[in-house]
């Protein structure tokens, strides 16, 4: 008898589900507090904002490092930010700074960047973005559920060693 095969959207479905009961926690990235009169989907929006911020500055600062080859997986985190912010409306932006151009010197942004740390921040976001999901609209449910598909992807392809 052959064994039955689980389809992609199954797989990422269990891994979220696993990392979320495991214990993952938020990320490590400062989150922007709301203000009383503002759409909870605007702070979601600039939550997700400063958590992609943060992710493509772990990346640069390892691709500066020589590590090229993940130049792809940061791309598409650079990717991910231009969508979110074309939905944050009134132009405005993050208290985060935008990550610095490719090369530049910039503080670090954790005690010590690698390729494991990387990865446990692309479980931690891709676990996040499940609970995130609740209460939102059709439009920015399936941008963030593509987004945390897109981290749990990077998470399970990340290279091992540098």
């Amino acid at each position: 008898m052959r064994p039955r095969s689980l389809s992609r959207r199954a797989v990422l479905a269990g891994g979220a589900a696993a990392a979320a009961l495991s214990g993952c926690g938020a990320s490590d990235v400062p989150q922007p507090s709301p203000t009383p009169s503002e759409d909870p989907e605007q702070v979601l929006l600039r939550q997700l904002i400063a958590d992609k911020e943060h992710t493509i500055a772990l990346y640069s600062t390892l691709i500066a490092a020589g590590q090229t080859k993940l130049t792809p997986f940061r791309d598409r985190h650079q990717a991910h930010l231009g969508e979110l912010r074309k939905r944050l409306t009134g132009g405005s932006q993050t208290a985060s700074a935008a990550p610095a151009p490719q090369g530049s010197q910039t503080a670090a942004p954790a005690p010590k960047t690698s390729l494991s740390r990387l990865r446990d921040a692309e479980r931690r976001s891709a676990a996040l973005r499940v609970r995130q999901l609740a209460g939102v609209s059709p439009q920015l449910a399936q941008l963030i559920a593509s987004i945390g598909a897109c981290e749990a992807a990077h998470a399970l392809a990340l290279p091992r060693s540098a």
